[in-house]
């Protein structure tokens, strides 16, 4: 559902507290978003379906976490030192810098600066900037040592090749999943948290034999791709996207990428790529350490190929948020409401007192809520009344509300909304848990 216009979900994310502009007391930084409280609930889901899919679910993956900053060598071997540049143009006026593949660059009006609508001032010709963001090691900046902020986390997976096959004694294939941040310096359009100078990944590094690859590389398509699928997002929202050979990196055998329609267009998700075999040799040119694998069975070694599927944490949460986004009119009332998979819901159960100022409703109210939250992530709200407050847990996608009325000092029974189809039913306090185990796990 992605036809509502993406300042209704920005809008929605500062009001209800899932996503923040960065700096925000200080006039905000570009392309910086701070994740609020139900923000961060979201986003921790999403990487718990992700590891619970790709790891635990799976008996050939291990999972790691690199260090964000590495030797500067790793940088060299991957290519990224001398080759992650994107070509620019400044605009002499507002002084944006803008990339020469920016559409919005207008070929019969060359020096038309799309950022400030100037077309005076010629911009500067087209220069090479590198994405990479420096940092120093050392106390002392002029005497440390210069590298750079991680740009992607594979190259953290790469170096560890060896360390997981002398710990874990895997046999091919097998793969090596990671979640982490990484940085890179390039000028954003400004699509909400889409592109980020700061973002997050969900990546696997799958191991598998040369002459296997092809196979490996249309099941991790596929099975990506259902992931999606699996936690609600309209398929006619999703499709898939094989890279032309103009398109791919200059190792690379293949890539296709996972696509979502943003309010801003079709744009890529996650990248599923055949690496072949050339990070593993960098590596071994730059580190002089064998990165083969050892094949007992056949008494040889050999590089095995690469199968990368490479997701972005912040853009997963930007899609699921649009695809569950909705406006509904009750009763001549509009309601905003995020019909989010149970397992990405920032909180799963909501209990609700029906009248704050009886103080036996209170109390049996705060009981259920500090019972259900040792099975699930449940709040309790007497800030509204009934009405506001249903409204309040729509927005935020909460599956479930649970009402103590007066009815339930008598029967012990209370009413659980659930939030697509706004149903009511009676339920005794005594079943509540066994009610939700049976719904939300």
């Amino acid at each position: 559902m992605s036809g509502y216009d993406i300042n209704k979900i920005v809008s929605l994310c500062k009001r209800r507290g899932f996503v923040f502009q960065g700096s925000d007391i200080y006039g905000g930084l570009a392309n910086s978003w701070d994740y609020g409280p139900f923000g961060v609930e979201l986003k921790n889901n999403v990487k718990r379906a992700w590891w619970r899919s790709v790891v635990y679910d799976r008996n050939d993956i291990f999972g790691m976490d690199a260090a964000i900053i590495m030797h500067p060598k790793v940088w060299e071997a991957s290519g990224h030192a001398s080759g992650f540049i994107d070509k620019y143009r400044d605009c002499p006026s507002c002084k944006k810098r803008l990339r020469v593949d920016d559409p919005r660059l207008n070929a019969k009006r060359p020096n038309l600066c799309p950022e400030c609508g100037q077309d005076k001032l010629p911009l500067t010709d087209a220069r090479d900037f590198n994405l990479m963001l420096k940092t120093t090691l050392g106390a002392v900046e002029l005497q440390g040592v210069e590298t750079y902020m991680r740009p992607e986390t594979a190259q953290g997976i790469f170096v560890n090749f060896t360390n997981i096959i002398d710990s874990k004694h895997p046999k091919l294939p097998f793969g090596i999943a990671q979640i982490g941040k990484a940085f890179r310096n390039e000028i954003t359009p400004g699509n909400f948290i889409f592109r980020t100078r700061e973002f997050e990944q969900m990546e696997i590094e799958y191991f598998t034999d040369p002459k296997d690859a092809d196979d490996v590389y249309d099941k991790w398509v596929e099975e990506r791709f259902g992931w999606y699928l699996g936690l609600g997002v309209d398929k006619d929202s999703l499709r898939k996207r094989k890279h032309e050979k103009d398109e791919l990196a200059h190792y690379a055998k293949a890539c296709s990428d996972i696509e979502y329609k943003f309010p801003f267009g079709w744009s890529e998700l996650e990248g599923i790529a055949n690496r072949g075999d050339f990070d593993l040799k960098q590596h071994e040119k730059f580190s002089g350490k064998d990165m083969r694998y050892f094949d007992a069975k056949a008494n040889k070694r050999f590089y095995p190929y690469v199968v990368e599927p490479s997701g972005g944490v912040d853009r997963s949460v930007l899609a699921f948020l649009v695809d569950a986004y909705r406006e509904e009119k009750v009763n001549d009332d509009l309601r905003v409401v995020l019909k989010l998979h149970n397992d990405l819901a920032p909180t799963k159960i909501a209990v609700l007192p029906l009248l704050k100022k009886r103080g036996d409703i209170v109390e049996v109210a705060n009981k259920i809520a500090v019972d259900l939250k040792k099975h699930f992530v449940t709040v309790y709200d007497d800030t509204a009344a009934i009405g506001k407050l249903y409204r309040r847990q729509d927005e935020v996608g909460t599956p479930y509300c649970v009402t103590v009325d007066v009815e339930s000092m008598e029967d012990r029974k209370v009413t659980v909304r659930e939030r697509d189809t706004m149903s009511q039913e009676r339920i005794g306090i005594d079943s509540l848990t066994e009610y939700f185990v049976g719904r939300l796990t």
